[in-house]
């Protein structure tokens, strides 16, 4: 969409008051003038919910009014032309004088998921443009949200990149882009240097070329954020290496990135009630499969011949009543689902 100066000056202001702390009710309050200068509305709210939970939302309005929330179940099914719905009715019972709604969902790819939403009580309905805009804002929304809720709560205890330092299950490099290096965590260089043997054999201090570059593009000035481009993944032949790119509020005038590295198994989990129908061997083979493994590096891994693991993989199908490698994958992950 090709946006008009203002539009591109207030979508520039408000990307920056978004990434201007980690405390998510501040960064709601200092973006709520120009939200509304952006996309006029009455009021805003931002809810959230971890899927085990997914009827307990925690609500944060851009003012609006608290019956809303303590109403949200009974009125969640609302479609954006209220008037069409019987609870349009109910929200004026409810002292709720909604016209038109407007609403994006948040794509957190953590374990929470959650939802923007823009309220007018006036009968100037949401244009298809106003929309385009929500759209174009909702990755810097949902970086927002998530990076506060990744580290919003440790980063209020003290200082922020202390807080990095104590993140679990990950390892941690702080840059001041372009270049300059301002800390790391204690095993973060063993990290890269397992990834990028070759690279790092000269200079194990410096940060991997690809993640330079790729930080340096969401860097460059108009870089269009789009779900996902802040998450680099590098595959290995058991692991991957997933790197997170987050960009901190700023410090002592500027504006740090820290790379957050963690080291992933791609294995599905093996159900169970697999594991009493197979011998030990087998097990250790099926876990192989699951990790998305070739028989090549399974053989490898468990000090067997190909052949053994394919004698091996032969008997396995038919024990579990299963017809092939790609059939045994989709059955594994599907004993996942809930329910």
């Amino acid at each position: 969409m090709d946006l008009t100066a203002r539009e591109q000056a207030l979508l520039l202001e408000l990307t920056q008051v978004l990434s201007s702390s980690l405390d998510l009710t501040e960064v709601l309050g200092r973006a709520q003038g120009t939200l509304a200068r952006l996309l006029p509305c009455d009021y805003a709210a931002l809810c959230v919910s971890r899927p085990e939970r997914p009827g307990d939302y925690e609500w944060m309005g851009l003012g609006a009014p608290g019956i809303l929330f303590a109403h949200y179940p009974e009125l969640a099914g609302v479609d954006l032309e209220l008037k069409r719905s019987l609870l349009y009715l109910r929200c004026r019972e409810l002292g709720l004088p909604l016209e038109h709604v407007m609403a994006v969902l948040l794509d957190l790819r953590q374990d929470w998921h959650g939802g923007f939403t823009l309220y007018r009580e006036h009968t100037l309905p949401f244009s298809e443009r106003e929309q385009a805009l929500l759209d174009d804002l909702t990755p810097y929304l949902t970086n927002t949200v998530r990076n506060c809720l990744l580290f919003g709560n440790e980063a209020t205890r003290g200082d922020l990149l202390d807080a990095l330092f104590r993140h679990r299950g990950a390892e941690c490099v702080v840059m001041d882009p372009p270049e300059h290096e301002k800390l790391r965590t204690p095993g973060a260089t063993d990290l890269l240097r397992r990834w990028y043997p070759e690279e790092l054999k000269a200079n194990d201090a410096r940060l991997p070329q690809e993640l330079r570059e790729h930080l340096t593009r969401l860097r460059a000035p108009g870089t269009k954020r789009v779900p996902g481009v802040d998450t680099w993944t590098r595959s290995g032949g058991k692991h991957d290496l997933k790197v997170t790119f987050v960009e901190l509020p700023e410090q002592r005038g500027n504006r740090p990135w820290v790379l957050v590295l963690q080291e992933c198994s791609r294995a599905i989990p093996m159900p169970e009630a697999w594991r009493q129908k197979l011998s030990r061997r087998e097990v250790e083979v099926v876990q192989g499969v699951l990790s998305n493994w070739t028989n090549e590096t399974i053989a490898e891994d468990l000090g067997l011949t190909l052949n053994t693991v394919k004698t091996h993989l032969r008997n396995i199908f038919p024990k579990l009543g299963i017809e092939s490698r790609t059939d045994l994958l989709y059955q594994a992950a599907w004993r996942q689902k809930p329910g």
